[in-house]
């Protein structure tokens, strides 16, 4: 399941989500520090694990 960073427009806290594409997409998560709804994703790096070396 992807990860997805997030920060909350109510009290800038910045937080990390695990959830699938599909409650993504339902948009039904709320900030866990203030639980406003008002949540922004925010852009964040990725690093594949492959089970090659390089």
């Amino acid at each position: 399941m992807p990860v997805y960073e997030f920060r909350c427009e109510e009290c800038d806290h910045i937080f990390s989500l695990i959830i699938r594409i599909s409650d993504y997409e339902k948009n039904d998560f709320s900030c866990p520090k203030c639980k406003s709804k008002k949540v922004k994703r925010q852009l964040s790096t990725f690093q594949p694990i492959t089970t090659k070396k390089s």
